[in-house]
């Protein structure tokens, strides 16, 4: 190649590196859990199965993993939603059902973990007409008869539900969406 090619392709080149190089970059440094609450959709086809395939923690969406919600028996609160794993399911007094809307946000997410819609959804026991989701930082959370869902991260085990009454404002929801109360 001679000397008045090489230049230019040098040129081209540097410039097609620097170009797909800023393709994955970004400098978006707001806190995305500061981000406001968006209009509530329909979840996507859910469907009813007789055995949840895969836990709705794991994964994020587009990769084939489904969110299963199930009906469960837990001593002391009767029926009330579970994940996959048998992990209780909580609503949020503060946040609003019509439309959907989620209040807890930043330091709130770090104790009650929102249930993010995956690629699919499975029911058992849970009636899937009640199913929705709402905006939430670029995903889309599930609701319940338009309650936000979220696990509690002081439930270590499946059955368990220390989530229940906290600060008089969470509580584990049941198949209807409603609030769960304690029957000792």
């Amino acid at each position: 190649m001679t000397p008045r090619r090489i230049a230019p392709a040098l040129v081209a080149g540097l410039a097609a590196t620097l170009l797909l190089g800023a393709c994955g970059t970004s400098s978006n440094s707001a806190d995305p859990s500061d981000a406001a609450p968006a209009a509530t959709t329909p979840a996507a086809s859910p469907s009813t199965a007789s055995t949840p395939a895969a836990d709705s923690t794991a994964g994020s969406a587009g990769t084939g993993i489904t969110t299963a919600l199930k009906a469960s028996s837990i001593t002391g609160l009767g029926s009330v939603v579970t994940d996959a794993n048998g992990m209780t399911l909580y609503r949020y007094d503060k946040d609003e059902p019509s439309p959907s809307k989620w209040t807890c946000k930043g330091v709130c997410t770090q104790t009650w973990i929102p249930v993010i819609e995956q690629d699919t959804m499975e029911t058992v026991g849970v009636e899937s007409s009640l199913l929705g989701t709402v905006h939430r930082n670029g995903m889309k959370q599930v609701t319940l008869a338009g309650w936000p869902l979220y696990r509690y991260v002081g439930d270590t085990r499946a059955g368990e539900a220390n989530g229940q009454d906290k600060d008089r404002q969470w509580h584990a929801v049941t198949p209807s969406g409603a609030r769960a109360t304690t029957t000792n």
